[in-house]
């Protein structure tokens, strides 16, 4: 059975998926997992103990498939995760990302934005007719603890519509917040 089968029964079997399989030259087999995601589910991330289990059953399955490797790591995409596809946009419509697009705007933009640029950071959200968007601010993030006047004008918001076809590659922005966590509200409804 081929490696990548091996893994993907494995981890599926134990209820999570696979995101990626990495298998280095120097004989290192990194394996991404994450959580199913579904709608209505609340967010769950994957834990040390999920990392542990997985990788106990694959040190298994690969020695009875005698896979060659010399390193197992198995670990949840991080915060920086890749969006591999539209259901990934789905899961984390309204939140900070960095995307890359295929090709510059061009005259697209009408002088708004740089004409060569392709990377943006912004809030993700659904466009129209299987189409997203992505939302942001050219404004400097206030420095903390820094004072601002009521006075100021807020710099414009700037919305760019794609579609899954003109990205390069899209992903989580890493945002950290060191104050913790926050509890987010139960869906109404």
């Amino acid at each position: 059975m081929a490696l990548q089968q091996v893994v993907q029964q494995t981890v599926e079997g134990l209820g999570f998926e696979l995101v990626e399989i990495e298998h280095s030259a120097g004989g290192v087999l990194r394996v991404t997992i994450d959580v199913p995601w579904e709608p209505a589910q609340t967010e769950r991330f994957i834990t040390v103990d999920d990392c542990e289990a997985v990788t106990r059953q694959l040190q298994f399955a690969l020695e009875v498939e005698d896979a060659d490797y010399r390193r197992l790591e198995v670990s949840s995409p991080g915060i920086d995760r890749l969006l591999r596809n539209e259901t990934d946009l789905d899961r984390f419509c309204g939140e900070q990302v960095d995307i890359t697009l295929k090709a510059p705007l061009g005259a697209a933009a009408q002088g708004q934005v740089a004409a060569n640029r392709k990377k943006f950071r912004g809030l993700l959200a659904r466009g129209d007719a299987g189409s997203w968007q992505i939302s942001w601010s050219d404004a400097p993030a206030p420095k903390p603890g820094q004072r601002i006047s009521k006075k100021r004008e807020s710099a414009p918001v700037q919305v760019l519509g794609f579609v899954w076809d003109e990205l390069r590659e899209a992903r989580l922005a890493p945002v950290v917040n060191f104050k913790g966590r926050g509890v987010k509200a139960p869906p109404q409804g």
